[in-house]
């Protein structure tokens, strides 16, 4: 079982846990879990084999096709989800800890963005189940009609390091809610949360078999998303693996839903106020050390007041404080891994090359004698058809791109082969919402960012298919069946 993290102390698992039980995996091969701050081991875990999803997979089959999860009343399942959601909310603080301590999330924002936002998806996805219409009669064309969802069947959820839990909640709360059972394939930078996770669904009261939770690499992904016992595949990650997901999804024709990248524009209009639209889109371009789908990576900024927002975003990014991801004080952590660092240096000595101009940052910050560090970067005079604002560079390293006018705003805005997320700023929210529907994103906001979890949220384009949360990312999860009733049936 999971023993209490800090700073220092080595956590270590033996185990899966599969089925519900906590078990011997069948391979000898361990993760061991690097801090990006220290570059030291910080845990270790069984790495899952395919034998190890064999059994899960069979675990989660049983469970569906013969146990009580599927045949419970919505009521009960709500209860035992309810009883996850508020043991998340009593342990929100470990879990912010020890993912800020695999993936250098800075702890002050780590409490919402990891962990408070995890529970928030869980109660969230209770709110959609409980009005749900999981069966509708309708007047047919040829007589009365019964419509009715039923659970898919078997899920595998695959989540990325950078969000661990949110986007494990964005897959698992729905599929339970809805009747599913469920195989949760956790990235080897961050599975020690998902043993807090095991622990608390143990204690919850799923049944035998419903949720199995498997730290290991790409290899065994493919493995699990390519299983015949698997009925429906929900994946985030990036656009490359997602089309690879998609490739062995098809071979079984298994329901693929695809939460991929994005390279989002931050739209600023001339009326805007820039001390506010400054202070609203420079935490959401740099969250998470700019290791986020959603993040505002490309600023849109009028010609005519390009000096004056340049200025002014330079100094609120140059002012990040980068240090200590676990450190309250910390803005800026490390990148989750030193192929993540190398990543951003490349692209910033790529956005040079292409003739762009560092405002700000641009290098390994000198405060840090040790970690997978990025300065806070921000490049000005970017052209949209360079490699910095075109492709999603995760990490922390951001544009800033003049335009003429709105027309202009709006087209490049949408000139990107992503579409997930965006924002616009202006002293005219009307007018805002109207940019807002122009632009073809998945999901939009008006002078804020926000991402609410009772509407639905995924992208167009390279970003992703389908949709999660709300009553959209709910029903991905359902099988639609039609009955047909004699004419003139009416129910006693």
């Amino acid at each position: 079982m999971t023993e209490r993290n800090d700073r220092t102390e080595l956590v270590e698992h033996g185990q899966l846990f599969i089925g519900g039980e906590f078990t011997d995996p069948l391979g000898a091969d361990v993760i061991e879990v690097v801090s990006p701050h220290t570059e030291q081991v910080i845990g270790r875990v069984p790495h899952a084999c395919e034998g190890d999803v064999d059994r899960a997979v069979a675990a989660a089959r049983r469970a569906f096709d013969e146990g009580p999860w599927p045949r419970m009343a919505l009521d009960e399942r709500i209860a035992v989800i309810t009883r996850i959601k508020d043991a998340f909310a009593v342990r929100h603080e470990e879990f912010a800890r020890l993912i800020s301590a695999q993936n250098g999330t800075p702890y002050s924002a780590s409490v919402m963005v990891q962990a408070l936002a995890a529970m928030m998806a869980w109660d969230a996805a209770i709110t959609v189940a409980r009005s749900f219409p999981y069966e509708e009669r309708r007047d047919g064309a040829l007589g009365p009609l019964l419509v009715r969802r039923e659970p898919v069947g078997v899920v595998a959820a695959v989540v990325p390091w950078n969000v661990p839990q949110f986007t494990a909640a964005a897959k698992l709360a729905p599929a339970l809610l809805a009747g599913c059972t469920a195989v949760l394939k956790v990235s080897p930078e961050t599975p020690l949360d998902a043993y807090l996770l095991a622990e608390i669904a143990a204690e919850a009261g799923l049944p035998e078999g419903v949720l199995s939770i498997l730290p290991a690499d790409r290899e065994v992904s493919e493995y699990l998303v390519g299983h015949r016992g698997v009925d429906k595949i929900s994946f985030t990650g990036s656009v490359a693996a997602g089309r690879r997901v998609m490739e062995v999804a098809s071979r079984n024709l298994t329901r693929v839903t695809l939460e991929l990248g994005g390279k989002s524009a931050a739209v600023i209009l001339p009326d805007a106020d820039p001390e506010a639209a400054v202070a609203g889109i420079v935490p959401f371009a740099w969250m998470i050390n700019g290791q986020a789908c959603v993040a505002q990576t490309r600023i849109l900024v009028p010609r005519s007041r390009y000096d004056e927002l340049a200025e002014a975003f330079a100094a609120a990014a140059g002012a990040l404080r980068v240090g200590d991801p676990l450190d309250p004080a910390t803005e800026l952590g490390p990148l989750v891994a030193r192929r993540q660092q190398q990543r951003s240096l490349d692209y910033i000595r790529l956005g040079q090359e292409e003739g762009a101009k560092i405002l700000t940052g641009g290098s390994v910050p000198a405060s840090q004698e040790r970690g997978w560090y990025v300065e806070p970067t921000l490049f000005g005079s970017v052209d949209n058809s360079m490699r910095i604002a075109r492709e999603e560079i995760f990490g922390p390293v951001i544009c800033l791109i003049p335009y003429g006018d709105e027309a202009e705003a709006v087209r490049i805005a949408d000139d990107s082969p992503y579409g997930l997320s965006g924002s616009v700023w202006t002293a005219d929210t009307g007018h805002g919402i109207d940019i807002a529907r122009r632009i073809r994103t998945g999901t939009f906001s008006v002078n804020t960012f926000s991402l609410d979890m009772l509407g639905p949220f995924g992208g167009y384009k390279d970003s992703g298919l389908g949709r999660e949360f709300g009553p959209e990312g709910y029903g991905e999860f359902f099988e639609h069946k039609m009955i047909h009733l004699p004419a003139g049936y009416r129910e006693a």
